[in-house]
């Protein structure tokens, strides 16, 4: 980069309109010599920059939205962002050298990362006019989007008296707020619990040697994987009397027979020494090296206890029932709560979660999961209505919609709020800031299971079969969660690129009593020219389903945005004997 004189005042940085006008002249400059999609690259990354979403920034994101890359890109497999990345810092260099000698303000592309850096070149002219500054001098590329940027003014020609006014001014402020935080009485409350997990030492059958190493380095790794989590607090050292009353205590033991290799884990509950969960875990060290059977199973036990299904959050199932004695305990028992809706999906698990989280809500306003759940389940209430048996009211989107933009301006860049955005975007008929979001929130969360599938569902209902059914099978395959949930999805997606005896073999697994699920299994029938059984499933929608039966197009049109893929569903249906033209859509 060229030498410039960078003005000292590291506090003052570009406007984010001076920023982009910078932008627009160097992609129309003939000396910025990049081809389309580095321009494109360069584009997004300081748009998302100055909308506040830099944390967003990662090769991922950029591969899916940018270069249009599938779910499954992996980018230690595929460079392609990174190689953009090096174009993008060459081409601004040569710009700068060349054309760009006497513009003010200089953006570059710092390595190791995707998040441009903005500054100007030199002293800009003394003004009168409002310029932007960090709350945090330090950082220089807008990640705090436009809530870290405050107006102020530079004066024409600093003094000692004007500075020093500006310190009394600073002084009377700081103690007026120290008065009004005095006066003003307190109603904070704890934050919420979560439950505390122990990793006890893992014990094995050797005194010394490859047992113990093993032992040793599965423990760091399993800590390393459930640290990932927030739900939980993770326990790494096991004598500390602080957590004598932790929930519970993760036990393993490694056996070695040659080249044989054996994990036993378990989860015990500490209060009653019940075991909650275990697994053994199987490998062979001649077939795969140490390290990577320890990675392995780490994520596996992760998985199994940490994931929103998972056995941490499913110990106590009599608590839903128990929605406002529940609450007290706080995070923990709405986190079981909402998971445990999720499995049996009844109207009465649903209406504990609800309430759970409504009056969790009441009494931690500022905690984003929370509402960000909450959101979750009122966009139930549309999707899984006819599961759940309601009727379909007018305040459940608008509600969802209200609980999601709390968590996003509390914290924009949690998985759980993008989750919840992605769900209020796509049932409101914003596709695209759907996807945007769901992209973020796999991009920022790709191991759990439940952002991965749910994002999955929105890429292929949306058209974009391939990569989401790819997240699909991923989220199936992981073996945590509502299995059913994704086996329906699968049926979809094999409908829908035509395989039909793979559509009806995944339908039959999924659970039935959904009519939706059911709905979308008499349109498989009807392709697959089973018009006998077909009838079956007609009377049972009929019966237990009226309102979906008299309401098939709008309930399509909400999940299919695509008209072609409502027409094969439709097709299915025609076929089934199923009168669908004569159906009225409301």
């Amino acid at each position: 980069m060229r030498s410039a004189k960078v003005n000292t005042f590291s506090a003052l940085v570009p406007s984010a309109d001076e920023i982009r006008r910078q932008v627009e002249r160097i992609l129309t400059s003939k000396e910025f010599h990049a081809p389309n999609r580095a321009r494109n690259f360069l584009s997004f990354v300081v748009n998302e920059t100055l909308a506040g979403r830099s944390d967003f920034l990662k090769a991922f994101t950029i591969a899916n939205v940018v270069f249009g890359r599938e779910a499954s890109f992996d980018p230690q497999n595929d460079p392609v962002v990174r190689i953009e990345a090096g174009r993008i810092r060459k081409a601004l260099e040569r710009y700068y050298l060349v054309a760009g000698q006497e513009d003010d303000v200089v953006i570059t592309v710092p390595k190791g990362g995707y998040v441009p850096h903005f500054e100007y070149a030199r002293d800009v002219p003394a003004s009168t006019e409002p310029v932007n500054t960090w709350d945090n001098a330090q950082n220089a590329g807008y990640g705090g989007g436009e809530h870290s940027l405050r107006e102020t003014h530079r004066p024409r020609s600093p003094s000692l008296l004007g500075t020093a006014l500006a310190i009394v001014i600073a002084l009377f402020l700081a103690f007026a707020t120290l008065l009004s935080l005095l006066d003003t009485p307190t109603t904070a409350l704890p934050p919420p619990s979560k439950p505390e997990v122990i990793i006890e030492y893992f014990a094995e059958n050797k005194a010394a040697g490859t047992g113990s190493d093993i032992a040793r380095g599965l423990r760091d790794d399993i800590i390393g994987q459930l640290t990932r989590f927030d739900d939980i607090v993770v326990v790494a050292d096991p004598l500390r009397g602080e957590h004598a009353a932790a929930d519970y205590a993760l036990q393993g033991n490694v056996q070695l027979d040659g080249s044989k290799l054996r994990v036993a884990a378990r989860l015990v509950r500490r209060i009653d020494g019940a075991v909650i969960w275990a697994n053994n875990f199987d490998a062979d060290l001649q077939a795969q090296n140490a390290l990577a059977i320890q990675g392995n199973v780490a994520r596996q036990v992760a998985d199994a206890l940490a994931q929103p299904y998972g056995a941490i959050f499913q110990t106590d199932i009599a608590m839903v029932a128990r929605p406002a004695q529940s609450v007290n305990k706080g995070d923990d028992a709405c986190a079981l709560a909402y998971s445990s809706y999720h499995q049996t999906m009844t109207a009465q698990s649903h209406g504990a979660a609800r309430e759970c989280l409504q009056q969790a809500t009441e009494r931690f306003p500022d905690n984003a999961v929370f509402w960000a759940l909450l959101s979750t389940v009122y966009v139930d209430e549309i999707r899984f209505r006819y599961a759940l048996g309601m009727s379909l009211t007018s305040q459940a989107l608008a509600l969802a919609s209200a609980a999601m933009e709390r968590a996003v301006s509390l914290a924009p860049s949690n998985p759980r709020v993008l989750q919840a955005q992605m769900l209020v975007s796509f049932y409101s008929g914003d596709i695209d800031k759907a996807l945007k979001a769901g992209t973020a929130a796999y991009a920022a969360d790709s191991d759990n299971v439940e952002i991965a599938g749910e994002y999955g569902f929105r890429l292929a209902m949306s058209g974009k079969w391939q990569s989401g059914c790819e997240l699909l099978k991923t989220a199936l395959n992981r073996g945590v969660g509502t299995r059913s949930y994704y086996e329906v999805g699968m049926a979809l997606c094999a409908f829908m690129k035509g395989d039909i005896q793979e559509a009806e073999q995944w339908s039959r697994r999924s659970d039935l009593d959904n009519p939706m699920h059911r709905l979308l299994f008499l349109s498989i029938l009807g392709a697959a020219g089973k018009t006998g059984e077909a009838i079956l499933q007609k009377d049972w929608l009929d019966s237990h389903a009226p309102a979906l039966m008299a309401n098939i197009r709008h309930e399509l049109s909400l999940r299919l945005q695509r008209p072609e893929d409502q027409e094969r569903f439709l097709n299915g249906l025609r076929a089934s004997g199923l009168v669908v033209d004569l159906i009225s859509a409301r």
